[in-house]
């Protein structure tokens, strides 16, 4: 802790409180946060693999999945180490920088996804709306451009909410509400106005949560009105399984960040805000994989091409 004056201390630390008041799970949720940051890990780095190895899945759909895989490894990769070290030790403690690095990566991955399964759902739609003109609209270059687009976009959300929360003071009490560094839970603890940073993160949960939902949406409005105008039941079938998985992982996810988001400071629950933390930053990076090659029959192809040569 550093002197700002005689009555007032600049927090160099937090203390994450994690599930400290749950001591009785403590091994149980080891067991189920080390297997699901496996499962995580091992299911993404599979995708990326799969994509970048097999020619077969060299189409916009799967190299916007392998962005998506990428930034599952970010999201979880940024909470859950941590997360694990503080259920095994005492003590968890992180340095305001480390908190900072943390929140930066953790907004920069999960803002990125919602951006991304937006660019996915206008895949979707011009590959089923505009079937003749989907290749030469979806080219490489714009596809690039559009990837490119959505990871400098977040950076530079992300450092706006991490820039403005350097501004802040903290010289009272420095527990963490929550197991790894998030908005509301570290503007609890700010001794400052917070004004700006709500205003922002107001205005990002509008964009992201609002802009961004309705121009999903829409996609998928007009995909399945598409689809219901469609004369053969096979030509039907396959466009629908094709859209299935991404309907099932924009369900989960938005339904877990409006959860952890949508709702105003003065109703902040720790124990609520944990739950639906573990949601979107464990279990929907974990279920991604699983949800695109289950139900993904040139996946499941291309997996059995790689298992086999790796046995040999």
């Amino acid at each position: 802790i550093i002197m700002l004056s005689p009555n007032q201390t600049m927090v160099t630390e937090f203390v994450l409180e994690g599930f400290s008041e749950h001591t009785g799970l403590r091994l149980l949720l080891i067991g189920c946060f080390l297997s699901l940051y496996t499962m995580a890990l091992l299911g993404n780095i599979i995708i990326i693999a799969l994509v970048t190895s097999s020619t077969g899945l060299h189409s916009p759909m799967y190299f916007f999945l392998c962005n998506l895989a990428t930034m599952d490894i970010v999201c979880t990769s940024s909470v859950l180490p941590k997360a694990l070290l503080g259920l095994v030790s005492d003590e968890n403690t992180i340095s305001f920088k480390g908190c900072m690095a943390q929140l930066f990566f953790l907004l920069w991955s999960l803002s990125s996804e919602l951006l991304l399964l937006t660019v996915m759902a206008y895949d979707r739609y011009m590959a089923i709306c505009h079937p003749l003109h989907y290749s030469s609209r979806m080219s490489p270059h714009l596809c690039g451009a559009l990837a490119m687009g959505v990871w400098s976009i977040c950076a530079l959300n992300a450092s706006v909410h991490t820039g403005l929360m350097t501004r802040l003071s903290f010289c009272g009490p420095k527990v963490i509400t929550h197991f790894f560094c998030e908005i509301p839970p570290l503007l609890l603890l700010s001794c400052s106005s917070t004004r700006i940073n709500s205003i922002m993160t107001l205005v990002a949960d509008a964009f992201y949560g609002g802009i961004n939902f309705i121009l999903t949406l829409l996609s998928y409005g007009c995909i399945i009105a598409s689809i219901l105008h469609m004369r053969s039941a096979e030509g039907k079938r396959k466009a629908f399984s094709t859209c299935s998985s991404h309907l099932i992982v924009v369900c989960v996810y938005y339904s877990s960040v409006f959860c952890a988001y949508i709702s105003p400071a003065s109703s902040y629950s720790p124990e609520r805000s944990k739950v639906t933390s573990v949601l979107y930053s464990v279990l929907s990076p974990t279920l991604n994989p699983l949800i695109y090659t289950l139900r993904n029959k040139d996946v499941k192809l291309a997996l059995g091409r790689l298992l086999p040569s790796s046995s040999h």
